[in-house]
């Protein structure tokens, strides 16, 4: 069946974590929209997928219709008006401030009792993104250096995953960028976006490709490739980039 929809994850998949993507990825992702419907599903903000990959596209207002962003795993989503040529928010499925402050509270203790509480951060350690709270070890604005260098077999994410995970069972958490975790209510993570596109543009599952780098269980891409969309893992832009080569010298 031929497909009508290719979805990412962004940081690791799309581009270097936290940084634009290439000139490469650029006139890729472009010529894709020519073809097929493109989203782009991450645990980060609606404004770094704007940053990082809207702002990076040169494509026309019609074309750009055909990105969808889906932020904070797909809790949000976010869709151009052609005609306004704005980004227009279509839902968001936000956390109660009760569930926000246990999240927060346990993340903390959880990073303290596991000896990886960064005391000189670099920008907010725990973000509240809303829909989805976020642990980010060394801060936002760490360098990615310093990113890809703190945590590179993930045993620390996953330890300080699986504390939350015995103490908010009725939350969703999942790994999430290089020193990062993602807590959001459970059942809405990227499954359940990937399900809400699929009700807006009237596809099937066997109509998606998936390509994500935390394809892993545990990882916040793995809940995509659960419900049986078909997900390629990549480790790093320049894999997703030969796929996209490939998608595209035969269509």
């Amino acid at each position: 069946m031929k497909r009508k929809l290719i979805a990412f994850d962004l940081d690791d998949t799309l581009a270097v974590t936290k940084s634009p993507i290439s000139d490469r990825m650029s006139e890729l992702l472009s010529k894709l929209l020519e073809q097929y419907e493109v989203c782009v599903i991450t645990g980060g903000t609606f404004t770094q997928i704007e940053k990082q990959v809207a702002s990076r596209l040169e494509v026309s207002p019609l074309l750009m219709r055909k990105l969808h962003m889906m932020p904070t795993c797909g809790t949000r989503y976010y869709r151009f008006d052609e005609i306004k040529e704005e980004w227009q928010q279509q839902y968001a499925e936000d956390l109660s401030a009760e569930q926000k402050s246990k999240i927060i509270t346990v993340l903390e203790e959880g990073a303290k009792h596991l000896g990886i509480w960064e005391p000189k951060p670099a920008g907010e350690i725990i973000e509240d993104r809303g829909s989805q709270i976020t642990f980010s070890a060394l801060g936002q604005q760490a360098s990615a250096a310093d990113k890809y260098a703190w945590d590179p077999d993930g045993k620390k994410k996953h330890a300080l995953r699986d504390y939350a995970a015995e103490r908010l069972d009725d939350l969703e958490i999942r790994v999430g960028g290089t020193t990062s975790v993602d807590v959001t209510t459970i059942g809405i993570d990227k499954a359940y976006g990937m399900n809400k596109l699929i009700e807006v543009l009237g596809i099937s599952k066997d109509e998606i490709l998936f390509l994500g780098d935390k394809l892993e269980e545990g990882g916040n891409d793995y809940p995509v490739k659960a419900i049986g969309i078909d997900s390629i893992a990549v480790d790093g832009w320049e894999d997703t980039a030969l796929v996209l080569e490939g998608i595209l010298a035969v269509s």
